[in-house]
């Protein structure tokens, strides 16, 4: 395992003015500290800066371990997510069942749901740093064999769904111990940045991958695309190898077998901030989002859109620039604004917009309106993302994520499954309504109080 050299000193004051070694070098200030790293003091003063306001997208940037995580992460979730929308196109193209592209992708996200909470247990185990690197060549591996696959002329079904299958228990492993691991490379008071920049880094890729993966599957086919994803894992493998990472703390002594396993549902409950955290994301993912995972059908049956047209996809783009931008607020325009606050505000918000978007018939209004649906989609989970890594202890980060990943994604693939025949026997509005229900109960249900603020336990 890589373990820091020498452990803190319990006798050093808060303000320690030591720094560690994180990555290649880098003077970076220890998780938890109060300062700005030498080298964060060198690129304001070249820059010509004035003081960085702590908590915001510029100070997490600040740390080169961060940045190289970032950019290195960027490229590789592009990749992914250009794998993600072009398995689906290929897999219906295949079959032209409807039913089949269902299972891939709940082969694909329902790893999620039932694997996360080993994956959180072997991140608060055993180094991350190699975890995220076996991952990461497990992914590659897979996504070379999936562009062979996709290659013959009559692929074996089975095949696809086995392949994908281990995509997603891979995937499962990573979620929580890479969102484990951003904490830990900038001092605590820039977390808040790092989280919202980690939301903006999956918007991003989200939006661009599924653009650059269409047109190389229009141009050289599925399979250049699949082979691309498997070369785009390079970047980040490069920079985990190049780096190090602070070392898990060890277990206490009543952590072990199940309880071990069991620790994140342990600290939901004794955390009220972090249960109702959780709580609120799991509800608002299962019965406000469905419409997400059908806006094809909504565009067609609400507004006359053309699902395969120009006027489609950018529908989709404003959706994801507002997801995009909500995310990037918590970090710029809202940094410093109380995280509780936001998240009431946001679910309200995103309540009043989604249901003007159930009950809009014209297409022209549907595009601003899909841009603030997103705004207060990602604005409200970043916030809730961001109160729940501020809380948790580092010993126990890798379990109580893995609830968070379940909660945020492992609830969708579930949700879809459930409100996709709903929507055929009533309808999508019904449904999005059903949904801006739950989100008005979410604002009252999702008090947080001054939680947002409060330290992570001791021995973080």
């Amino acid at each position: 395992m890589n373990r820091s050299d020498e452990p803190d000193d319990p006798l050093d004051p808060p303000d320690d003015p030591r720094q560690d070694e994180v990555g290649d070098g880098a003077a970076v200030d220890p998780p938890g500290g109060h300062g700005l790293g030498a080298e964060d003091l060198e690129d304001a003063l070249v820059d010509g800066d004035r003081a960085v306001q702590p908590g915001t997208a510029r100070a997490a940037l600040a740390s080169r371990p961060f940045r190289r995580v970032f950019l290195g992460s960027l490229l590789s979730n592009t990749g992914t997510w250009m794998q993600n929308i072009v398995l689906a196109a290929w897999t219906f193209t295949l079959t032209g069942s409807e039913t089949f592209v269902s299972l891939v992708v709940f082969a694909q996200l329902g790893p999620l749901l039932l694997f996360t909470i080993v994956g959180g247990a072997l991140a608060d185990v055993f180094d991350r740093r190699r975890l995220l690197l076996w991952v990461a060549g497990q992914q590659t591996v897979l996504s070379i064999v999936l562009a062979v696959v996709a290659s013959q002329d009559d692929p074996s079904r089975v095949m696809i769904l086995a392949i994908v299958l281990a995509i997603g228990i891979g995937q499962a492993v990573h979620a929580p111990t890479f969102t484990s691991v951003i904490p830990t490379l900038v001092p605590r008071r820039d977390l808040q940045g790092a989280v919202s920049l980690n939301s903006v880094n999956m918007n991003a890729s989200r939006v661009v991958g599924p653009a650059i993966g269409g047109v190389i599957m229009g141009v050289w086919g599925p399979a250049a695309v699949f082979a691309l994803n498997a070369v785009s894992y390079s970047a980040i493998i490069v920079v985990i190898a190049t780096m190090t990472l602070p070392a898990v703390p060890p277990p206490g002594p009543d952590d072990r077998g199940l309880s071990r396993l069991l620790r994140g549902f342990a600290v939901a409950r004794r955390d009220r901030i972090i249960g109702r955290c959780l709580v609120t994301m799991a509800l608002f993912s299962f019965f406000c989002l469905p419409f997400v995972t059908q806006l094809a059908a909504l565009a067609e049956r609400n507004l006359g859109i053309d699902p395969q047209s120009a006027a489609y996809g950018l529908l989709y783009a404003c959706f994801g620039m507002g997801a995009l931008l909500g995310a990037l607020s918590i970090s710029t325009i809202l940094a410093g604004k109380g995280l509780e606050r936001i998240v009431r505000v946001g679910l309200a918000g995103f309540a009043v917009t989604t249901c003007a978007m159930a009950l809009l018939r014209e297409p022209a209004p549907a595009y601003p309106i899909a841009l603030v649906v997103g705004f207060c989609y990602f604005a409200t989970v970043t916030s809730l993302s961001t109160v729940v890594q501020l809380r948790v202890s580092d010993a126990e980060r890798g379990r109580v994520m893995a609830l968070w990943i379940m909660a945020f994604g492992g609830t969708v693939p579930v949700g879809g499954l459930l409100f996709g025949p709903l929507m055929e026997l009533t309808s999508i509005t019904a449904v999005m309504l059903g949904g801006v229900v739950v989100a008005v109960i979410l604002v009252w249900f999702a008090d947080l109080g001054d939680g947002s603020t409060n330290p992570a336990p001791a021995g973080s």
